[in-house]
Parts: C-alpha cells; structure tokens; sequence
C-alpha cells in the first residue's frame, strides 16, 4: 500500500531527508556499477548539505535517551512483547554508544578530502563531472568495483551510527499515533488539529489501485489534504472522485 510521510516542523523534515538520502546511497553502493558508484558518490556529498547542523548530533542523542526513557517504564507491561522491548532498547544503546564515540562533527571526515570536496564544488555545475573536467573522478570511476566499495565503506562508516539513530527514531514515530480511515470528497478533505500534544508527522496511506496522491499542507491548527493525478507526465491536475485513506497522526 503506498505511503506518504508530511513532516510537521524542521526537526523532522531533516530526519526524512537523511533516510532517504541514505537509502539511496546504500542502494547505489550495493548495484557496483561504476554509474551506480558515480550516484552513490553524488547523493553522499548531499548528505553533507543536509546534516551541515552542529546540533544535529545532540538532538538525535536527547531522542534516543527519551525513547530509552519510554521503553524501560514499558517493561512488565503485559499488551508489550518483551523480546520486541528488549530488541529496540539494545538497538537504541547501541546507537547511542556509537554516536557519543564520534567525537568529530558529522561529515568532518568528508569535509577534510579535499579531493572529495573538489568533486562536490564541481557537482553543483550541470554536467561538472566530466572526464575533461576532473579527470581524477574519472580514474577514480574505473578502477576495480572492489577498491571503489572499499572507499565508500571508509566514507561512510563515520556517518552509519547517525543513519542508524534516524532509522530508530523514524520507525518508532511511524509506529506511533492511532490509524483512522477517511474519505476524500471529490479529493479533497480537511481536519482540525487539537491536543496538548501537536502532531509531529502525517502518514497517508492509499490502496494500490487509487491512481492519484495526496498533496498536504499544514499547520499546528489544521490539514488540507489534496488529492492529484498526474496524466502523461504533464501538471498534476486535481482528482474529482472520492478517495478512501488512511491517516495516522505521528508524534514521538
């Protein structure tokens, strides 16, 4: 069933950016292909824009040690599934330990290669990578898919324990908030917002043959929620018919 995350605030935008940038990375990494590696490279130095955040790290650490906070007052509770409990408090201690043992800030490593930094000022020009333009990339592309692995596992490793605490954080918001099913009228519907406790991300989800998507905007007092379809590729136009979802209403 498709899904679609709406972040509510900055904090968890930037959480949405680094998983998928990260998702992306990794996948690349794992095809080998010298253009796949030429992706993975591109989409890494991205990351750096995104997490270029010197409190990153310390928000991400407060959430863990929240989340960890949460987890243990559950235990003895006979609705939670003890080894499930144990399993996400052990990943959360984990992540923690490997995040406080990263004393440099995030993506210092990168920033310190100056031929990686090269590439990435190159990057921002259309078509800036070109052989002609930084024939050292080009070498670089094809030489064995062994050596190149290796270099991604250098470039990375100091920035696993942050995609792991966003993986962790991003699985429990996802968990979080209770799911409700809702029609759009003729593609369109609308909701208050209330609480003491504002909602921190929306999840919409829509059955597999719905051949529209949602557009979302919000705020603290209510969400719109318009339902697109997009024909031949051209400028998403609004769907007339009713549209059955789910919405969940997130918040760690």
């Amino acid at each position: 069933m498709p899904s679609y995350d709406y972040p509510l605030n900055e904090r968890i935008r930037t959480l949405l950016r680094v998983e998928d940038l990260f998702a992306k990375v990794l996948y690349h990494v794992e095809a080998g292909h010298e253009y796949s590696h030429h992706s993975a490279l591109l989409t890494l130095l991205q990351i750096l824009d995104v997490v270029d955040r010197a409190e990153l790290k310390l928000d991400l650490l407060q959430e863990l040690d929240r989340q960890r906070s949460v987890m243990i007052m559950l235990r003895g509770n006979p609705g939670i599934a003890e080894i499930t409990l144990e399993t996400i408090i052990n990943e959360i201690d984990v992540t923690s330990d490997a995040l406080r043992a990263e004393t440099n800030k995030f993506g210092q490593t990168l920033r310190a290669n100056e031929w990686l930094m090269s590439i990435r000022q190159r990057a921002g020009i259309p078509g800036g990578v070109c052989e002609f333009d930084v024939p050292s990339y080009h070498y670089w592309l094809g030489l064995s898919e062994v050596r190149r692995r290796q270099d991604f596992a250098t470039w990375l490793k100091p920035l696993l324990p942050m995609q792991h605490a966003v993986v962790i954080i991003l699985r429990i918001l996802r968990g979080s908030g209770a799911t409700t099913k809702l029609l759009a009228i003729n593609g369109d519907f609308q909701q208050m917002l209330g609480g003491a406790k504002p909602a921190q991300m929306l999840r919409i989800e829509v059955a597999e043959d719905v051949v529209c998507f949602p557009e979302v905007s919000a705020n603290k007092y209510a969400i719109n929620i318009r339902f697109n379809v997009l024909e031949s590729a051209q400028k998403p136009q609004k769907y007339e018919d009713n549209v059955n979802f789910t919405l969940t209403l997130c918040n760690l």
